[in-house]
């Protein structure tokens, strides 16, 4: 009688088994892809701009173009749309990667600390694998590097 119940429970613990693969197997096949995006986007296509020559003057190297990232955020009522623009990839002596925004005479950036925050943090978060981020304003021919610091210090006087 007790080799008659050993087989039950060893076909039963099978058939638990093989409903957890299948179930598995499902929800792997059913998820979505991975939320990180993959890494730095890179066009291989770089039309040339006043800009390249100023970068490359200050010893970066274009390694990709213009990249349009789409994004969508999904709200109760229903998805909402955007992207986000990144005119240049760069390179420096190190290998260390660097998003290009070119300044925008519709849309100034304001360089204070919310200004930056607002206007190109999204990038650096988007990226994080990237060294920081050149702001080029080709009206001064400037470039401006910003890299984030993610120091855990609190500021003085913060409640």
């Amino acid at each position: 009688m007790n080799e008659r119940y050993d087989g039950l429970l060893m076909v039963l613990i099978g058939i638990i088994v093989i409903l957890l693969l299948v179930w598995r197997l499902n929800r792997w096949l059913t998820s979505p892809a991975s939320s990180q995006l993959p890494g730095v986007p890179i066009n291989e296509v770089i039309p040339d701009h006043p800009a390249i020559e100023l970068i490359e003057q200050e010893g970066y190297e274009v390694i990709g173009g213009k990249v349009k990232v789409n994004l969508t955020f999904d709200t109760d009522e229903m998805p909402v749309y955007s992207r986000l623009f990144i005119d240049y990839v760069v390179t420096d002596d190190s290998g260390d990667l660097y998003l290009v925004k070119l300044s925008r005479e519709r849309k100034p950036l304001d360089w204070t600390g919310s200004g930056i925050r607002d206007g190109l943090m999204p990038f650096m978060l988007l990226y994080p694998e990237c060294a920081g981020l050149l702001y080029i304003d080709m009206n001064e021919n400037t470039i401006r590097r910003i890299t984030m610091d993610w120091s855990d210090e609190e500021w003085i006087g913060s409640d």
